[in-house]
């Protein structure tokens, strides 16, 4: 195996893996303000599995990141981690990854500083995750190499279905004024 198969296949894992981290922070992320989940454990059990792949997709991304930076037939430079659509290959989908990168990191911090900012502007910052989740989605299905294995497609497929699903649910049931 050469080293920029490994890159690759490094990419590809880490790529995957983070996408299921993002996945599940915003499942148990909805049903902490819902009760549809409660079956699955207490409000404490989803809150710090929520916390934990919240953070977990810091190293799996970071690790995706440098394995394409490494990786010399992904031809992704350093630019193009910061500044979306700039790539001269896979441009759509390597800027949806580099948006996608961008928001989130605009989530998490803004998530560490909860504490320190109105309520309102936390929470509108917060639901940006939904738009880098989608960005995310696009990002794979475009410019993803595993789409075409079962087990991937249904996996990513089915939590993209079950995160629309619960999010639907999550503005059907919240009181109006709440919106």
């Amino acid at each position: 195996m050469t080293t920029d198969q490994f890159m690759w296949l490094l990419a590809r894992v880490c790529g995957l893996a983070s996408y299921a981290s993002l996945a599940i922070a915003l499942l148990t992320g909805i049903a902490l303000r819902t009760a549809v989940l409660d079956w699955l454990g207490s409000n404490r059990a989803l809150r710090s599995l929520h916390e934990y792949t919240t953070v977990l997709w810091i190293p799996l991304g970071a690790l995706h990141v440098i394995a394409l930076l490494l990786d010399h037939t992904a031809r992704v430079t350093p630019i193009d981690v910061f500044v979306p659509f700039l790539a001269p290959y896979g441009t759509l989908a390597i800027g949806l990854g580099t948006l996608s990168l961008d928001i989130l990191v605009l989530v998490t911090v803004t998530a560490w500083m909860k504490r320190r900012m109105k309520q309102a502007a936390w929470q509108w910052l917060h639901r940006l995750a939904y738009v880098a989740f989608a960005l995310v989605f696009a990002h794979a299905l475009l410019g993803g190499t595993d789409f075409s294995d079962p087990i991937v497609s249904a996996i990513t497929w089915g939590t993209a279905a079950a995160l629309i699903t619960l999010a639907l649910f999550r503005l059907r049931t919240r009181p109006a004024g709440a919106r």
